[in-house]
């Protein structure tokens, strides 16, 4: 789902109920918004070594056991 969809599924939760708890579908938003930032990077931009593809991933990947 695009994150543009997200958006308005808050945007409609939040009408029907202002109380409403939309910290899943928050956190989804952000991480799809990420994944098409990420997509439009690569896209345009010449082939990562496998160092930088390393690196890159060490960013999101968990450490030392528990989420960010």
């Amino acid at each position: 789902m695009a994150w543009t969809h997200t958006r308005s599924k808050i945007a409609q939760v939040k009408k029907s109920d202002p109380e409403a708890d939309v910290t899943d579908l928050r956190r989804q938003m952000k991480a799809e918004r990420l994944e098409a930032h990420i997509d439009n990077l690569l896209s345009t931009a010449p082939p990562l070594t496998n160092e930088q593809r390393d690196r890159i991933a060490r960013l999101i990947a968990p450490t030392g056991g528990g989420a960010r």
